[in-house]
């Protein structure tokens, strides 16, 4: 396998419900923890989104390995954050058998 290269510093945040003044509620991103990874493009197409066209573009971001259950644990739903870029989380696997790091494939949505 090959060098695994953790040099970019990620926010992994998870969707928390809050009052939104009126009865209902409206999602709100919470900071979980920080994260070094590696970030490594997958592909990317242009898409049509609500407002126009969106660039859309797959990443795969690896971090290091953290137990089931453990809040550290990136999991599918959660999103990456780095500055004002954020990548959707859609699967999460271990890389290999012993589970020293976690494969994330991502998604990435720009207003094009």
């Amino acid at each position: 396998m090959s060098r695994v290269h953790l040099n970019r510093e990620l926010e992994l945040v998870a969707a928390q419900p809050a009052p939104d003044g009126a009865g209902g509620f409206a999602e709100t991103w919470q900071k979980i923890g920080t994260l070094w990874a590696e970030i490594r493009p997958r592909r990317g197409r242009e898409s049509k989104g609500e407002a126009g066209a969106v660039a859309v573009g797959r990443f795969r971001i690896t971090v290091r390995g953290a137990p089931q259950g453990a809040s550290a644990r990136p999991v599918p739903g959660q999103r990456f954050r780095m500055g004002a870029r954020l990548f959707r989380i859609l699967a999460v696997t271990e890389r290999e058998p012993g589970g020293m790091y976690l494969v994330c494939e991502t998604q990435e949505e720009v207003a094009s």
